[in-house]
């Protein structure tokens, strides 16, 4: 035998086998393992676009309550500034909460745009009933989607909507008693209202 045919001989034994074949069963068993631990989505897509819409919600009073806390900034009355502030912070936090739900359960999160608010500033008395409308609103739309999430038998749903609907009859009696003290007060001694905050919250 000549030494180029055994050579061609040697290098067609150590020619590499084809691995793609099992190269494709190891790729296909990867993705049935990944499609195995892939965590299922806890919220339905209807009610997830209805937390959706309730971020925009609570973004859109956070700007509201930021202009009525300014408005009252540029009239000098600090404390009903401060309030409002916090106010705003308040729904800034709510929306991050509704955010922070949405990723949990892997629903899809879709924040909304955001439009301008409207707010009626005439007065002080204006302000405040604006607000107190504004935190009514707020309750029926809470209400709504727990409606919403006990038609769903969603129970973590429902779970996590309870600390809001406490928390709006909290700030609907808040914001009532506000208005009562700032219309007892009048626009013309708005430094009673100030006095009166500076005692529910001498901090």
């Amino acid at each position: 035998m000549k030494s180029n045919d055994l050579s061609t001989d040697v290098k067609a034994i150590r020619k590499e086998p084809d691995l793609s074949a099992n190269n494709k069963l190891v790729s296909d068993r990867d993705s049935e393992l990944l499609s195995a631990i892939e965590e299922p989505t806890l919220i339905s897509r209807d009610l997830a676009k209805a937390f959706n819409a309730q971020i925009g919600h609570e973004l859109g009073a956070n700007l509201q309550y930021i202009g009525i806390a300014a408005y009252f900034q540029q009239r000098h009355l600090p404390l009903l500034a401060k309030l409002f502030f916090a106010q705003a912070e308040e729904e800034r936090q709510h929306a991050l909460k509704f955010v922070n739900y949405i990723l949990d359960v892997k629903g899809e999160l879709q924040i909304p745009t955001i439009t301008s608010p409207a707010i009626p500033l005439g007065s002080a008395q204006d302000a405040v009933a604006a607000a107190l409308t504004w935190e009514r609103e707020v309750t029926a739309q809470i209400t709504g989607l727990m409606d919403h999430a006990v038609n769903e038998n969603d129970y973590l749903a429902q779970s996590f909507l309870q600390w809001f609907v406490d928390e709006q009859l909290e700030e609907i009696n808040k914001m009532g008693r506000l208005l009562s003290v700032v219309r007892r007060a009048g626009e013309n001694n708005l430094l009673m209202v100030e006095a009166y905050l500076r005692q529910v919250d001498p901090a």
